[in-house]
């Protein structure tokens, strides 16, 4: 198909409450949403790299500047018929994940809706439900903290995710298993520590953790192989997994026993769905992952994560855990006790911005055609 139009909104969305991580807090969430069109028909992709390079090495006003002054206009006029196609030919722009993820997403939405299937079916899943988890960040105390986890164990959610930073660490993880032995739970690093922190770590092995995540730096590899190989809870990489190559390169050297895959981190879902299907070449089961972003790319997400390899409940929430009214709509909600499900009825995503709200968040805006 033919690209001829590409509409870009950089936008701030404001948090319910902050969202507090080993970065720091955020209380608003900058991304970047995507309108690809071909002929009346269109797609919507999203990337949320967040308001500063933090997370990674990309923020949203940079992608959206990539994005409108070299990605799009690769692509527009040119024929498109399929996500490795536009890979290739952003393949010269070297990194730039998240920016060329908006684009790639889009495209994916597109070619579902003009085929009139659901993504999830698109993409090959299994249906059209998937588990989802409860995650937490950081929070004033811990009783606090043992409260928000019993509200979610009572309302059916099978795990539950922890940040975890300096100060917030061992001994929040020894109250919260106290307080809930047999909940499966695991911890979120986003790269806080170094392997001087190696006896750290394997005191928690004591803890019985589901995981933990992302312990090392942003871009390591061969050091989360080390500390994988001196502790018995498994490894998970996120924010090391880039690529198709960098998660081939980790299973090769034994640095994870998982991999969280976010479509956005790793280029789209074009990328991501070749990641999954290496891990489930390789024994590596796979989760996918968030970074708040608004229902159109949680959607994305949600179609992703109904592959087999997604063996543990995904990082979706229902959208008034963090905005109301949320950007985009319809708004996503729990299906089930700790389930999602995609629109059934629609083709693509299913879900596009509404139009006042996009209007009122909107830091910049731009048309390539």
């Amino acid at each position: 198909m033919k690209i001829d139009r590409i509409d870009l909104f950089h936008v701030a969305m404001p948090l319910v409450y902050p969202f507090r991580t080993a970065y720091g807090d955020e209380y608003t969430i900058e991304s970047v949403l995507v309108r690809m069109a071909s002929g009346d028909a269109y797609g919507w992709g999203e990337a949320t790299p967040g308001r500063l390079p933090i997370y990674c090495n990309e923020w949203a006003a940079g992608v959206f500047a990539i994005e409108r002054d070299h990605l799009a206009p690769r692509l527009l006029g040119q024929e498109i018929g399929s996500g490795a196609e536009l890979q290739a030919a952003l393949s010269s722009f070297k990194g730039n994940y998240f920016a060329k993820a908006g684009l790639d997403l889009a495209w994916w939405d597109l070619y579902a809706r003009m085929q009139g299937r659901p993504l999830w079916e698109v993409l090959g899943g299994g249906g059209p439900t998937t588990a989802v988890g409860a995650d937490f960040g950081v929070m004033e105390t811990v009783d606090a903290l043992l409260e928000e986890i019993a509200k979610a164990k009572a309302a059916g959610f099978r795990r539950v995710k922890l940040k975890f930073r300096p100060g917030w660490d061992v001994a929040m993880v020894a109250q919260v298993r106290k307080a809930f032995p047999d909940l499966p739970v695991h911890v979120d690093c986003n790269s806080a520590y170094r392997l001087d922190a190696l006896s750290m770590f394997q005191e928690l092995d004591a803890y019985g953790l589901a995981m933990i995540e992302q312990p090392l730096a942003h871009d390591d590899l061969v050091d989360h192989a080390t500390l994988q190989n001196a502790i018995d809870t498994p490894v998970c990489l996120d924010e090391s997994i880039v690529s198709v190559d960098r998660a081939r390169k980790a299973i090769e050297i034994g640095a994870c026993g998982w991999i969280n895959i976010k479509p956005g981190r790793v280029g789209g879902l074009t990328n991501a769905v070749a990641i999954h299907n290496l891990c489930q070449e390789g024994g590596i089961p796979c989760w996918v992952g968030g970074m708040l972003e608004s229902a159109v790319g949680q959607s994305h997400n949600l179609a992703l994560a109904t592959l087999p390899n997604f063996r543990y409940p995904a990082d979706v929430f229902p959208s008034d855990r963090f905005y109301v009214p949320d950007l985009a709509e319809p708004e996503i909600t729990l299906s089930g006790p700790s389930e999602m499900t995609c629109l059934r009825e629609a083709a693509g995503i299913g879900r596009e911005p509404n139009p006042g709200r996009l209007k009122e968040q909107t830091l910049a805006s731009a048309t390539i055609k």
